[in-house]
């Protein structure tokens, strides 16, 4: 009776309240996910290795980025049809959906660990490392990769947990392998002189442990009974899953796609310039894990709402999605603002937490966070909007609004405004890259505003239909 009123209150408690109650430790869940990126760059910066060091595990970004899509695509896909079963009391299909991803993730992370180790370096090297990082690069992305099959397996499970009502236990699950990360961080790196090794070593010990605790969960989850029958993959179901998780997918590839342009263009163009390839990449590095905090704070809020949109759209409560799509945009808005209040004003303060580095380190740093991320808001649009429509099963809608910034505008620019740069002026073409993602975002947002405003008039006419 209980389990059933769980489910129940996402049809009838206060939207406001149900937000706060799911947003909040999600949150919490994804900081604490962002911190497993982070926290190694921190101490590493602050180290003897210093920015080389930082450019060294900035590299292997792209292909931890491949794992986390398909365990997202996956874990998000997974999640959103929870919760589009429990609108419709399907308990038999959620069961089997659980049980049919978790195999699935398995099969996919041995694979992906098997390639990896074996085009470790030719990795390395096609996405950035340098003759000075290589050799760093290969030790930190080996040790990695090697546990890919609980880090994917963590991140499908938490996604999980999620959607069957125990944002808190999610939580937790990820607060535990985090601060055993920071805790042996520092005995690894300064005390036992293991290097970036060690920085390595305390997030894959981090990571397993989240999963161990991610495991007890399923023993008693609130909604749904694993049986061994579960574990048998069921093809409908797979293949719905992976449809809604589809965005998911795309935008991880996107990141990929990203990172792999950004720092061939950064070591080409850097290689001409005063800062040398090394630093812009370091650069960059660095900018890209504050701004997943960021998206990952704004993610965070949106999928808070996944559950209320994805039960509510199955019910047929539209208001009640309405309502919460409005709630989210506006939070992850004012998430944005503040976030660019903060590169614009006082990006220092944020640069010299990861190690101060020399003048020009500071210097192209400086410049990458006010221009490169001078319209990190408008990523509070695009990612509510994706997720929106992945909660409530529109793939096509998730899809588009997912592709637009990163590969349809952002990655041409990228290595068109660069050449511009350098062919008016020898030297600047590392700069041009930097307006690539103001001009990326603005694009992104009339896509999303010709898509959404739609989509709500259609959904308005449905609910007056279903009132009469």
């Amino acid at each position: 009776m209980e389990q059933k009123q769980s489910i129940q209150n996402l049809g009838d408690e206060n939207v406001l309240k149900l937000l706060l109650k799911f947003s909040i430790p999600c949150v919490m869940g994804l900081l604490i996910t962002a911190f497993y990126n982070i926290v190694d760059q921190i101490f590493i910066g602050n180290s003897e290795l210093g920015y080389l060091g930082n450019a060294a595990t900035g590299v292997s970004f792209p292909i931890i980025c491949i794992a986390n899509a398909f365990a997202w695509c996956i874990g998000d896909g997974a999640a959103a049809f929870l919760s589009i079963c429990a609108g419709r009391g399907d308990k038999d299909s959620a069961h089997k959906c659980v049980g049919t991803c978790i195999t699935l993730t398995t099969i996919i992370s041995i694979v992906l660990t098997a390639v990896c180790l074996v085009w470790a370096r030719p990795f390395m090297s096609a996405f950035g490392a340098s003759s000075q990082t290589l050799d760093m690069a290969v030790e930190y992305f080996r040790i990695v990769v090697s546990f890919f099959p609980f880090y994917l397996l963590l991140n499908v499970t938490n996604s999980m947990i999620r959607a069957d009502g125990s944002p808190t236990f999610a939580m937790i699950a990820m607060l535990t392998g985090a601060v055993i990360n920071i805790a042996l961080d520092p005995f690894f790196i300064f005390v036992f002189k293991w290097g970036i090794a060690g920085a390595a070593w305390a997030t894959v010990i981090g990571q397993v442990l989240s999963f161990g605790v991610c495991i007890i969960y399923f023993t008693r989850p609130k909604n749904f009974k694993l049986t061994k029958r579960s574990f048998i993959p069921d093809k409908a179901i797979a293949k719905k899953t992976i449809l809604i998780g589809g965005s998911t997918f795309i935008t991880q590839i996107s990141i990929v796609i990203l990172s792999l342009v950004s720092n061939v263009v950064l070591a080409k163009y850097g290689a001409t310039s005063i800062y040398g390839p090394d630093i812009p990449i370091s650069v960059f590095s660095i900018q890209t894990k504050v701004y997943t905090v960021v998206c990952n704070i704004v993610v965070g809020i949106v999928l808070g709402g996944q559950p209320i949109f994805g039960y509510n759209y199955g019910a047929g409560n539209l208001d009640r999605v309405r309502q919460a799509y409005k709630l989210v945009l506006k939070a992850t808005l004012v998430i944005g603002f503040v976030a660019v209040l903060i590169f614009e004003l006082r990006p220092q303060i944020i640069i010299n937490i990861f190690g101060s580095g020399n003048e020009l380190y500071q210097e192209f740093a400086i410049r990458t966070f006010r221009i490169y991320l001078s319209l990190t808001m408008i990523t509070g649009m695009v990612k509510t909007t994706s997720i929106f429509f992945q909660a409530i099963g529109k793939p096509k809608q998730a899809m588009l609004t997912s592709i637009v910034r990163d590969v349809l505008v952002f990655t041409p620019l990228a290595i068109i405004l660069p050449a511009v740069f350098e062919n008016l002026e020898a030297g600047s073409g590392v700069n041009g890259i930097l307006f690539a993602a103001p001009i990326s975002d603005l694009a992104a947002l009339a896509v999303i505003l010709g898509v959404t405003v739609p989509f709500f008039r259609k959904m308005r006419r449905q609910e007056n239909e279903l009132k009469k």
